[in-house]
């Protein structure tokens, strides 16, 4: 077997955890630690919280969608083929070095999403661009954890409490939408969005094909 080659490290603001990116052959990985995070093998699910939220934003001339978390792309990628070319997309990454893994190592995933014309990058964390403007986006997609949980940053707690997605519905615009990733259900939070005065629907989903670990997404409407 191909042993996997250790290509980078890179520090999470504010943490003292660190990201490490692998690769083995063609195959890529980015790890908290010793945890990995996600695969270039495994795309299904982060490429379904694209799919559900496009179908969401479908009857909107030009959708203003917010991607918090960058990973590999796989999200992105996928939203851009699905929404129009009226698409306006911001994608929020709080590790600069995940974007500079994206245009050097793993410039073949990334395909040139992020040259795209309907694409904007902010250095930022997701939760204070949520913050910044009330009804900015008809869509947010959370990919930032595992879990409505903050693994990768401790901060991210913000993002799951009531405070947090308080915040969230008011950054959306009128039926706009709140998607959340994660490799787990955890039914506490879907209590959490249903109070915060969300609708709620939850959607099991593969990591890979139809054999793959069952993730979770929840769709939580203005």
């Amino acid at each position: 077997m191909i042993p996997w080659e250790h290509l980078d490290t890179a520090a999470i603001p504010g943490e003292a955890g660190t990201l490490r990116l692998m690769r083995r052959g063609t195959e890529y990985s980015i790890q908290l630690d010793r945890n990995e995070l996600m695969n270039s093998r495994l795309s299904g699910s982060e490429e379904a919280l694209a799919r559900l939220s496009a179908e969401r934003v479908a009857g909107v001339k030009a959708p203003r969608v917010l991607i918090g978390g960058y990973g590999m792309g796989f999200t992105l990628r996928a939203a851009l083929s699905l929404l129009p070319e009226t698409a306006q997309v911001t994608v929020a990454e709080i590790v600069p070095a995940v974007l500079a893994w994206a245009r050097g190592p793993m410039a073949k995933l990334t395909g040139g999403s992020l040259d795209d014309p309907r694409v904007s990058i902010r250095e930022a964390d997701v939760a204070a661009v949520i913050r910044e403007r009330p009804g900015a986006w008809d869509a947010i997609l959370l990919d930032v954890d595992n879990g409505p949980d903050g693994l990768t940053r401790t901060e991210n707690d913000r993002l799951y409490d009531a405070a947090g997605l308080g915040a969230a519905r008011a950054a959306l615009r009128p039926k706009g939408v709140l998607a959340v990733w994660s490799a787990h259900p955890d039914a506490a939070f879907t209590r959490r969005l249903g109070q915060a005065g969300f609708s709620v629907e939850e959607v099991a989903t593969r990591a890979r094909g139809k054999r793959g670990a069952r993730h979770v997404i929840w769709l939580a409407g203005r």
